[in-house]
């Protein structure tokens, strides 16, 4: 993949923290930090993935990736069950509502976290890879959760630009990576069907 335009990290960062969904909307955006010469660490953070065979079979195709790359992959704690009680009265939000602006402020927040005690100074998602998200939401969340860490900073990059999304199609292709066809948690499951 060609360099089709430039990302910039905050304070020049070579070192990012990615909080990662899931391989087939990680991919092209590992790609491209790589080839800007940053190193991302993998951090899947996921615990909204509905059922466990599904949170297991996404994270593996991300180990699979992440090691054929030479990168680090954390697995944070998978609890659906504190996670859904994060979401108690937000059931019956349409995607891009109140339950998604809510389930990345989680994981966002998880993220920071884990990058405040292990010295990362940014971190970043894929979240903003899929064009059934909201990057408002997405940036709200992200600056929420560095807010409560003042060594962390969100960097707020649109990674469907430049070529990424096609170039996205191109690594399922190449990997061959499982595809899922709903966003993650049972409601989303629900609106897919």
């Amino acid at each position: 993949m060609k360099k089709k335009f430039e990302i910039i990290v905050p304070g020049g960062e070579t070192k990012v923290l990615l909080q990662t969904c899931c391989a087939p909307c990680s991919s092209a955006i590992i790609e491209c930090m790589m080839q800007h010469g940053i190193t991302p660490t993998i951090y899947y953070s996921n615990p909204n993935i509905f059922p466990w065979d599904e949170y297991e079979i996404r994270k593996n195709e991300c180990t699979r990736y992440a090691t054929s790359l030479g990168l680090e992959i954390v697995d944070d704690d998978y609890d659906h069950e504190k996670w859904h009680s994060e979401m108690v009265g937000l059931e019956d939000e349409p995607e891009r509502g109140g339950r998604c602006l809510k389930c990345f402020k989680y994981r966002l927040l998880r993220t920071a976290k884990y990058a405040h005690e292990h010295g990362f100074k940014v971190i970043t998602t894929t979240l903003a890879s899929s064009r059934w998200k909201s990057l408002e939401q997405i940036e709200e969340a992200g600056n929420f959760a560095a807010s409560f860490y003042p060594d962390v900073t969100f960097w707020a990059q649109n990674w469907r630009k430049g070529g990424l999304s096609e170039r996205r199609i191109q690594i399922i292709k190449e990997y061959n990576f499982y595809n899922q066809r709903y966003c993650g948690c049972e409601f989303s499951m629900r609106e897919a069907k």
